[in-house]
């Protein structure tokens, strides 16, 4: 069953209108918004975890990602159920605005902006700005700044846009919310600190959720390379320059983003990814940007073709 509205036209209307709005709107206030919600969950969860016991914590780790996504996903459901029963011209602009919170590729692009505005003046206050984007090394010097932007930009785009709209057109708004829920949890609680047990099915999860669609998000990085002529660099880095070990999805969009801007993107002491072909100076981010912005586009058009094929070929 496809948990979307049963008209294949206002699927179609709803991602398309998603998109209209956050570019032209961008994110709504924190209070209004569903993820900011489901951090506070995640938070009060977390907050009573037990300590100092593994296996414990692992189990409980479970329970957060059982409790959060599932009720994500039963609130996605309630809405859907209540949308499908009120007047087309009510259900879409409600549809849109609450899928438009599942994903965010206008602030994505614009968190990279900020950094490259910075570094045109003040590079301590570009690794400020970088500090909204990834979390690294405080004393980064420029070319490393602007290689962590693109990888983050890179990395983002299956997070940010990617991974939501699909998970949409394949479960609705209960699969949207239902991701945004997991890869919340792994922005929180997935990191080999001390929250590492009770983060790890956090982790696991959101690996899972995101392996399909990270490697959707590259092939669109090749498709949209095409446009600047580099789709055969950006082809090559897809194939051969993944490094697994760093995860099954970390290095794959950031490769292929590499590939297709024709640049080496560094993090220091671990991966470095594609050719020097050029230098990482602060306008290579325009580039970047440029892609980013193209393949959210593509991705939001193919997702509202997909969820309106689906929902005709279900409910015909």
């Amino acid at each position: 069953m496809l948990f979307v509205p049963h008209d294949w036209r206002l699927a179609f209307a709803t991602v398309l209108l998603a998109g209209i709005i956050d570019v032209a709107l961008g994110e709504p206030p924190n209070a209004l918004h569903p993820v900011v919600w489901m951090g506070r969950v995640i938070g009060a969860l977390e907050r009573r975890r037990p300590r100092s016991r593994p296996g414990a914590e692992f189990a409980y780790g479970v329970l957060i990602v059982l409790v959060t996504a599932g009720a994500a996903f039963a609130a996605g459901l309630v809405l859907t159920l209540v949308l499908d029963r009120v007047p087309w011209w009510l259900a879409l602009p409600i549809g849109a605005c609450v899928l438009k919170t599942t994903f965010s590729l206008r602030g994505l692009v614009r968190a990279g902006r900020d950094v490259q505005r910075a570094l045109a003046t003040d590079t301590v206050a570009a690794r400020a700005s970088l500090a909204a984007l990834v979390s690294r090394s405080p004393d980064l010097d420029p070319p490393f700044i602007v290689s962590a932007t693109i990888e983050s930009l890179a990395e983002n785009l299956t997070d940010s846009v990617v991974s939501p709209l699909l998970y949409y057109t394949l479960f609705g708004l209960p699969g949207a919310l239902a991701y945004r829920a997991v890869n919340t949890m792994d922005a929180m609680l997935g990191y080999r600190d001390e929250r590492e047990y009770v983060g790890k099915a956090a982790a696991r999860s959101d690996d899972a959720a995101n392996w399909v669609p990270t490697r959707v998000t590259g092939l669109l990085l090749v498709a949209v390379s095409g446009l600047k002529g580099t789709a055969g660099r950006a082809w090559w880095a897809f194939r051969t320059q993944h490094q697994p070990e760093y995860g099954p999805n970390k290095t794959l969009a950031i490769a292929t983003m590499a590939g297709g801007l024709g640049v080496r993107l560094c993090k220091p002491g671990a991966y470095a990814l594609g050719r020097a072909d050029r230098p990482l100076t602060a306008d290579v981010i325009d580039d970047a940007a440029w892609m980013v912005w193209a393949a959210g586009g593509v991705t939001v058009t193919l997702a509202a073709v997909l969820a309106a094929a689906l929902t005709w070929a279900v409910h015909a």
